[in-house]
């Protein structure tokens, strides 16, 4: 008697379909954690549901966010330490929703592996709902992706994808004029940008991940891992309150690149770089790399994540509920006549 002939599966391939399966199941909880209003299905469709009436919209206008986390994941790869980064994908999209001033309603994640490690899946697609939790967001959808031969083992990348509504008309920045005054929220890191540089100059110093934080407690790469601060809820509060004419997210391109987008034609910006202190982690790279102030300041957000753009009449009052929020708020200076943003002072 002869064996039957099965062939060659998809699981000979290196696809487990059925630890994709599972995987859903375990994140299920994660994303009921951040069920909202207007949220008409769950995971495992195929395709989300929302309802922009149940979420207490009348004349809404869409807004769209796609962001990654960047070479930070390679970091979190080779220590192991990969509950943050969904955090920093949500952060890296729904804070430059916000700037629209737009509320940030769902979010949808990318996940690509060459092999699905169920725990290490598990942990980043939790510490997403956690972001989206953080954010007012549902997780409403995704997509794991298990590809063979595209990733070496362990590696994976991440992807995002949210979605935010306003009423027609509250679109920012808006109103933006010369005398309005510039706060600036604290940052809680390098959030995520500029680390292939960070890398860069890590290799340079000689330390390993795990040699102790030069600038504080703990590793140099749980340090460096530190999630990117979400703006969110504390950006609309400031919003609903009237005088935010603008609000730019400190990513790529830190303040000198970030701050100009949201500013009128003919308009520029004066900023004391004495107004706040600058963090530990950007002192030690700029010594590490001997880089100079201008080159620090286009590459990181250099302790400052987020700049909104207020009334010269409101911004004490404004600089005050944003502390209330949870925010450390600096007063950096004012929107100018004239393109182009000009410093005085110097990062210490």
């Amino acid at each position: 008697m002869t064996n039957p002939k099965t062939g060659v599966s998809y699981a000979d391939a290196g696809v487990d379909i059925d630890a994709g399966n599972a995987l859903v199941e375990r994140i299920k909880p994660a994303a009921k954690r951040t069920a909202r209003p207007g949220v008409m299905s769950g995971l495992g469709g195929f395709g989300a549901l929302f309802d922009l009436k149940a979420a207490g919209y009348h004349d809404p206008v869409l807004v769209a966010a796609t962001d990654g986390v960047g070479t930070k994941l390679r970091i979190a790869i080779d220590t192991g330490h990969v509950d943050g980064v969904g955090i920093d994908l949500v952060a890296m999209c729904v804070n430059d929703l916000v700037c629209q001033g737009a509320e940030p309603l769902f979010f949808l994640d990318y996940f690509a592996t060459g092999k699905l490690e169920m725990e290490q899946a598990a942990r980043i697609i939790e510490g997403i709902a956690e972001g989206c939790v953080r954010s007012g967001a549902a997780l409403i959808g995704g997509e794991t992706a298990e590809m063979p031969g595209m990733y070496p083992a362990g590696d994976f990348d991440l992807a995002g994808f949210a979605v935010g509504a306003m009423e027609r008309g509250a679109t920012l920045p808006d109103g933006v004029i010369a005398g309005d005054v510039l706060l600036g929220l604290a940052s809680d890191g390098v959030h995520s940008n500029g680390y292939s540089l960070v890398r860069k100059l890590v290799d340079m110093s000689g330390l390993g991940w795990d040699a102790g934080c030069p600038w504080g407690e703990g590793t140099l790469g749980a340090a460096l891992l530190t999630p990117t601060r979400l703006y969110v809820k504390s950006a609309l509060a400031a919003i609903r309150a009237g005088g935010v004419h603008a609000l730019a997210h400190i990513t790529g391109g830190g303040l000198t690149e970030n701050l100009p987008r949201v500013l009128p034609e003919g308009l520029g910006a004066d900023i004391d770089l004495g107004a706040w202190d600058l963090p530990g982690v950007f002192g030690w790279l700029r010594q590490t790399g001997d880089m100079d102030e201008a080159e620090l300041l286009k590459t990181f957000n250099c302790g400052i994540g987020m700049i909104v753009s207020v009334d010269a009449d409101r911004a004490d009052g404004l600089a005050e509920l944003l502390t209330e929020q949870g925010e450390t708020v600096h007063r950096l200076g004012h929107v100018t006549d004239g393109a182009g943003v000009r410093y005085s002072g110097a990062l210490a």
